[in-house]
């Protein structure tokens, strides 16, 4: 919601003061920077996705069933993308690439080119479901999806021939996302597990213990090491973020507890280096909340 905001034509305001929110709700004073830009909207519904797609680039999908590219800094639209028949629920790209994917309830993919004509530039029809999951691979020659159908698919991006499909009883696919460096792909999925998929022949390499509720999103650490995962909830039950070893253990390490309903969407922060590896997450309970990913405190 935050970067579906940061969109459109720039309306920001400078404050003298910024506050760091910390995970239990209070509030500490920081120093003196710029505030969050804010641009009006792109979208003339909600946004259900964003992702990004250069330094200074980001692609977003709605429930108006286009596909926007917006830049960070000026806020303007760069691009706008039409071709689904209804609400766009995932996009995605590879990092530095001039291609971007999005997923649809009309059951289909679609692929776009930054510079090229507004409509796809590739068509990945084959699922019977609504696409809920949708990965692409470093190179950007091949891309993973997954649906509500119980299946799991491989697309050649250049020819849109689909390599392989893979059906698991009861696995409603929730999110996708590929692993850097390595053939593998990580699955979350409303059967409470998250499996761990080598894209190379499509079949599951690793399935982690199953977690008491629905899995919701996952996001793997750029140096590969880690994968992380959330949870449904509600009333203070649930809504916890697990992080996973993707190494030869491949354990859980630890459980980031807090929210008090539905997460929504975990994420890794890139490393820097004078910042403690951490993490997000976002949920149905109005918070975000940043964690210390190696103790698990709040940031």
């Amino acid at each position: 919601v935050l970067l579906g905001r940061a969109m459109g034509k720039l309306q920001s305001k400078i404050s003298f003061h910024t506050a760091k929110y910390r995970a239990d709700g209070s509030v500490e004073e920081t120093s003196p920077v710029r505030a969050v830009r804010q641009h009006g909207p792109v979208h003339t519904d909600a946004v259900t996705s964003v992702a990004a797609l250069k330094p200074d680039l980001c692609v977003s999908g709605g429930r108006d069933k286009s596909v926007a590219v917006c830049s960070w800094r000026s806020g303007a639209a760069l691009r706008r993308f039409i071709g689904h028949e209804r609400e766009v629920t995932k996009v995605t790209s590879a990092l530095d690439s001039d291609r971007v994917f999005s997923a649809s309830r009309d059951k289909t993919v679609m692929m776009w080119e930054l510079h090229g004509t507004s409509g796809p530039s590739q068509h990945f029809p084959g699922h019977e479901l609504v696409v809920t999951g949708l990965a692409v691979s470093p190179d950007a020659s091949q891309l993973c999806t997954g649906s509500r159908d119980n299946t799991v698919c491989k697309w050649d991006t250049e020819t849109g021939e689909c390599l392989g499909r893979a059906a698991i009883s009861r696995n409603l696919v929730t999110h996708l996302c590929w692993v850097p460096g390595e053939p593998y792909v990580i699955q979350t999925s409303e059967d409470k597990t998250i499996r761990i998929w080598d894209s190379r022949e499509l079949q599951v390499a690793h399935t982690f213990p199953a977690k008491r509720h629905i899995q919701t999103c996952c996001d793997v650490s750029q140096d590969g090491r880690y994968c992380l995962s959330s949870s449904s909830g509600s009333d203070g039950e649930g809504g916890e973020a697990t992080l996973w070893d993707l190494r030869q253990t491949r354990n859980q390490v630890r459980e980031y507890k807090g929210h008090f309903q539905t997460t929504t969407s975990c994420v890794f922060f890139p490393r820097g280096p004078a910042l403690a590896p951490s993490i997000a997450t976002s949920s149905f309970d109005s918070t975000v909340k940043v964690w210390d990913r190696d103790t698990g405190g709040r940031g």
